[in-house]
């Protein structure tokens, strides 16, 4: 295999994991903002309790459930997201694979071949290795 080639998927690969990372930051903006819906509902209830009606109503109408982009909750930004970015973008990654007869992380084994000290504990080559725990 041409190490240019590999070099290239690798960056592909590389890139892919970087959205990935990007990707689960959306998951946690989804997740925390639905957490702090329920709790705005919580202050709400309390702001009630307390006497303060005509705040809680505000709240409840204007800020309770509301969009966080225009027509959109956060779940609909993740599935915008996944539809017409990180689903492309996997489709290329893996398309990218059959340069390198179809094997995933062609650039990382090349390095880990390279840095390992072979023979030596906790650089084994691989699970099955002798010397592997």
């Amino acid at each position: 295999m041409e190490d240019r080639t590999v070099r290239a998927v690798g960056a592909l690969t590389e890139a892919l994991e970087t959205v990935e990372v990007a990707r689960g930051h959306l998951y946690a903006f989804h997740q925390l903002t639905g957490s702090a819906d329920f709790k705005l509902e919580k202050a709400i209830e309390l702001l009630e309790q307390a006497g303060h009606q005509a705040l809680a109503d505000e709240l409840s109408q204007q800020l309770l459930g509301r969009n966080v982009l225009p027509g959109r909750w956060s779940f609909q930004v993740i599935e915008d997201y996944e539809e017409t970015y990180y689903g492309p973008f996997r489709r290329f990654e893996r398309q990218s694979r059959e340069l390198t007869d179809g094997l995933p992380h062609v650039y990382e084994a090349d390095l880990k071949r390279a840095r390992r000290s072979v023979g030596l504990p906790g650089h084994e080559a691989t699970p099955d290795e002798p010397g592997n725990r």
